[in-house]
């Protein structure tokens, strides 16, 4: 049952759990739920490597540096492997999902990042008859097929002629909702058709995913990732956009609906209701923009508000509210569903929030109707620091062996690092693929992190020039005390 505005005041105000908590990592052990992670994100850089797997070791390919005992294999890498029908493997790695092959190992679908003209990109997603959207657009997605040890088998086109797949998530169901992080409108930016929209993937049914068309019903925004709440059919969407600030959407599903293989496409585009959210604080107080929470352990309570106009043709979703209306957050990105409930990220805040900060990651309970702040990252400067202080989450994924682990977008070294049962942070692994110079290196983001489904393999990418990879090890040796 869903907590009213009046019911989530008086039981913190009875409780005071959880509200604005602060302190050592056993205060905030009762805060329900909470992530206990000092301000910065991590500890100092000698305890960093204490937790987890143990310090990096530097790779002599410079690609990955993994801790000991750990090793990594290249499945894809943009202009080098190629597809079955011939073409490179298309670039700007992003979101990705893993699904169990009959056989053993995964099938894994990959979103490409790749916004305006085809012309602008050198690999762009191959138009594969049958499987284009929008002949003008260069991005899309591949499945990518593995045997249990990560050696890839074969690439070949989902869908194409999409733009900006940037994350996306995985359905009960064993499909792909890959999400446009665009706003695109025929006649614009080279596009014959209007975009913002989420499709679907099939990687069992390649038939499936014949004639591609957009689940509109989902909205047309700047889309980031989804996922779907497996017992009452919600759907959850964020936003990636500013002037202003995005959103966290909700998607209820029409009465009657059922889930499954291709009933989101069939459905009509105004089915379901799309709303917003709207947080508040223990006293009942609207909260404007995530940024005002400072500590972890941090709770509000959850109200929606339905979208006046989801296809947003003429205003943008987010410019249909005023502040008062609902709760925006910068860079809302990466979005997981686990542990009864999902986790999504706001990689930063700078001039355009109220409150600045390097990070956030939350978690929603559907059944409580309220969000708490699990890990918070501030004042994280030293950059170029091997082994600490992260920056920029975004995308993430519950680990099987416990904890999160988070593919960083921030300043300086980009890392997968992971959390403690206390919410303190480890490396997991360090870009070391230079994309800039030997003055002025440049690092890119890692993306689509995802563990096959019997938790041996961790799926990563570097994002630029677009590179998966499948990291093993020996998972079960985490130091996390």
């Amino acid at each position: 049952m869903s907590v009213s505005r009046r019911e989530f005041v008086n039981r913190v105000a009875l409780t005071g759990a959880g509200v604005l908590v602060t302190g050592s990592a056993e205060a905030l052990a009762s805060a329900p739920g909470a992530v206990a992670v000092p301000q910065g994100g991590s500890s100092a850089v000698g305890e960093t490597t204490a937790l987890g797997y143990g310090p990096l070791v530097p790779d002599p390919d410079g690609i990955l540096a993994l801790p000991e005992g750990f090793t990594y294999r290249v499945v894809t890498y943009s202009g080098r492997t190629v597809l079955r029908t011939g073409e490179p493997t298309p670039s700007n790695h992003d979101g990705t999902a893993a699904f169990p092959r009959p056989d053993g190992g995964a099938l894994l679908v990959n979103n490409h990042e790749l916004m305006g003209p085809r012309a602008d990109w050198a690999h762009p997603v191959p138009l594969l008859e049958n499987h284009v959207y929008d002949p003008g657009a260069a991005g899309g997605c591949t499945v990518v097929e593995v045997d249990e040890d990560g050696t890839p088998l074969g690439e070949w086109v989902g869908i194409a002629g999409t733009s900006s797949n940037c994350a996306g998530g995985r359905t009960p169901w064993g499909t792909w909702l890959t999400c446009e992080e665009t706003e695109d409108l025929a006649g614009t930016n080279g596009m014959t058709k209007d975009h913002g929209y989420v499709f679907e993937v099939d990687p069992y049914h390649p038939g499936a995913n014949l004639h591609p068309e957009p689940i509109k019903a989902l909205g047309r925004f700047a889309h980031e990732a989804v996922v779907i709440d497996p017992k009452r059919g919600h759907a959850y969407l964020t936003e990636d956009a500013r002037r202003p600030n995005g959103l966290l959407y909700r998607w209820t599903p029409p009465a009657g609906f059922r889930h499954g293989r291709g009933r989101l496409r069939a459905l009509a585009d105004d089915a379901g209701v799309l709303e917003a959210f709207k947080v508040f604080d223990n006293r009942g107080k609207h909260v404007d923009d995530l940024s005002r929470a400072t500590e972890v352990g941090t709770v509000y309570g959850v109200d929606w508000v339905r979208v006046p106009d989801r296809d947003a043709r003429t205003v943008p979703i987010r410019q249909q509210f005023t502040d008062t209306e609902v709760t925006r957050a910068r860079k809302l990105e990466g979005m997981w569903w686990g542990d009864g409930g999902f986790y999504f990220v706001s990689s930063y805040a700078r001039s355009e929030s109220p409150v600045p900060h390097d990070g956030q990651v939350w978690f929603y309970n559907p059944a409580r109707r309220t969000i708490i702040l699990k890990v918070m990252f501030t004042g994280n400067h030293e950059v170029w620091t091997d082994n600490g202080n992260f920056d920029g989450p975004d995308n993430i994924t519950v680990s099987p062996h416990g904890g999160l682990i988070i593919a960083e977008d921030g300043l300086g070294y980009q890392h997968l690092f992971g959390t403690t049962d206390d919410g303190r942070t480890y490396p997991l692994a360090r870009n070391e693929f230079n994309v800039g110079t030997a003055d002025e290196p440049s690092y890119a983001e890692f993306t689509g992190v995802t563990f096959s489904a019997d938790g041996r393999t961790l799926f990563a990418n570097i994002y630029e020039p677009g590179i998966m990879l499948a990291i093993t090890g020996p998972w079960e040796t985490a130091r996390r005390h």
